[in-house]
């Protein structure tokens, strides 16, 4: 019986050391599988409801169109997944850029986001009773985006999220707070519609392919772009494809590339440039070979 107890005790302490042992000899992958991140650019955002429109000059911005893109933008940035320009004011932002005496070129992005405020509204509730009365002010809304392929104009995906917030007050035998217009309820509604979407948006944005272009090939040095701020570090390995034919469909009328012909594995070894715009990231050849115009091959995630 004692011989028995042993027996068991050494598997219950050999156990643990035994799955450690066996994950310590499996391939340290997920530690190397760099985390990229996307370009993506917000757009247009407008208000197609009537909430508000009368007050609204025509050349006036529309604050409910704003607020629910701001709260996008602000979500994404926060989320640490992706590097996010705006383009809901280009002219502002073209006219800024000759101001400070720097070219007005942009950024090309993965995807470009779009939306609307498509349903909002309040309304107050109450009931009174012989020495009490209550008052309930709800706003709900609906937010509706795109994800926009820049390269092909095609939408290919869309989402909405619905959201609503309230406030209420009461009187007991004439104490008690009354019930005041809250414009904060404007907010609330609208960031719990765009955090209604946001896990949708997410995953999609995130199944989007990360690539990158070759810039330069000297031997077995290749100079691509991207850097630290798209989240790639020294030692991440990337693949090197030739990029397939681009083709145009007869069916849908929309250019279709070909699969890529792997032909070489990449490791980052340094980074240069001064910002998120210009930086790039010199990698050496570690299997395979380095052939053809530089504008041929494509750098892709090592999945």
């Amino acid at each position: 019986m004692r011989l028995l107890y042993a027996v068991a005790a050494l598997a219950v302490i050999a156990g643990p050391c035994a799955a450690f042992a066996q994950d310590a000899e499996r391939p340290a992958v997920a530690a190397n599988q760099p985390l990229l991140k996307r370009k993506i650019a917000i757009g247009r955002f407008t208000n197609t409801t009537r909430y508000g429109k009368a007050l609204l000059l025509d050349a006036e911005r529309d604050p409910l169109a704003d607020q629910a893109s701001d709260m996008l933008t602000s979500r994404l940035v926060d989320s640490g997944k992706f590097i996010v320009f705006d383009r809901g004011d280009l002219d502002g932002l073209q006219r800024e850029q000759q101001a400070a005496g720097v070219d007005g070129k942009l950024v090309g992005v993965d995807a470009l986001v779009v939306g609307s405020v498509t349903e909002f509204g309040r309304k107050v509730e109450g009931k009174s009773g012989f020495l009490n009365s209550k008052m309930r002010q709800i706003a709900s809304a609906t937010v509706e985006v795109r994800l926009v392929d820049v390269r092909t104009g095609h939408a290919f995906f869309s989402t909405k999220g619905t959201g609503s917030a309230s406030v209420e007050v009461g009187e007991v035998a004439g104490f008690g707070s009354k019930a005041g217009y809250d414009s904060t309820l404007n907010d609330k509604a609208i960031s719990a519609a765009i955090s209604d979407l946001m896990t949708n948006v997410l995953q999609k944005l995130e199944e989007r392919r990360w690539f990158s272009d070759v810039l330069q090939v000297r031997g077995a040095q290749v100079f691509i772009s991207g850097g630290p701020s798209q989240g790639l570090k020294v030692g991440d390995r990337l693949k090197l494809e030739t990029r397939g034919e681009t083709l145009t469909s007869a069916q849908t009328g929309l250019p279709i590339r070909l699969p890529g012909q792997p032909i070489a594995t990449l490791e980052v070894v340094s980074f240069f440039g001064d910002d998120s715009a210009s930086e790039g990231a010199i990698a050496r050849v570690v299997d395979g070979a380095v052939a053809g115009d530089p504008k041929t091959l494509l750098v892709v995630e090592a999945r």
